[in-house]
């Protein structure tokens, strides 16, 4: 009988540890895969704005059609905001290492580049859409912050669902410690976590309903 029993356990004990390997094991291939198609996404994008920011330094010299070029910057300005969701989900999921930390960073500088770049376009072609700069605390918000943060990204995501084309949402963390995005945020004087930036006039700091945003669009 005490001999069965050592055997049960001892069955038990390996069959533990197997499958606490393969859980590790899965992990880390699902985190690999998942930064992996980050860094694909990275690469992709990184192209399109060297691409936008060519078209734009070229329109003076190449006579280039503003429509063109606004009708680009809004297409990759979409995708910036569906890339920012699916790095959300992955970091909802708590894949949270270092990579995926350096990862959002590149992200980061990439969509204040990006800004940077529609900024100068409106400028050139003044086109008709509204920007919105959503600028939060990623590293370790308070509650308050978390649970604010959460009800600005539904409400934007919300207003970009209505308005589409006609609305360009671009959220950045703002306390990543990238100098370029320091230089902006002091520029246009953003104190505070969450704060959305609109037109690079407006600043709103505080908002509980929809329609508390669309009176700013008008």
């Amino acid at each position: 009988m005490i001999q069965n029993q050592k055997r049960i356990f001892l069955y038990a004990l390996i069959l533990t540890f197997v499958v606490f390997n393969i859980g590790i094991f899965m992990g880390y291939m699902l985190e690999s895969s998942r930064i992996s198609q980050i860094n694909s996404m990275y690469v992709t994008a990184e192209i399109e704005l060297l691409d936008q920011m060519a078209q734009k330094n070229s329109f003076s010299v190449l006579d280039l059609d503003c429509d063109l070029l606004v009708k680009e910057n809004i297409k990759f300005g979409d995708k910036v905001y569906q890339e920012a969701l699916t790095i959300q989900r992955y970091e909802d999921a708590n894949i949270m290492g270092t990579e995926i930390a350096i990862q959002h960073k590149r992200f980061d500088l990439l969509r204040a580049l990006f800004w940077i770049n529609s900024i100068e376009i409106k400028q050139k072609c003044n086109p008709s859409y509204h920007d919105i700069v959503y600028f939060y605390k990623y590293n370790d918000p308070s509650i308050e912050q978390d649970s604010k943060q959460d009800l600005f990204s539904n409400l934007l995501g919300e207003l970009k669902e209505n308005k589409g084309d006609g609305l360009m949402l671009i959220p950045i963390a703002g306390d990543n410690d990238i100098p370029s995005i320091n230089l902006l945020i002091k520029k246009y004087n953003i104190t505070e976590f969450p704060t959305i930036l609109i037109d690079e006039k407006i600043k709103v700091t505080n908002v509980e309903e929809i329609e508390d945003m669309e009176k700013y669009l008008k």
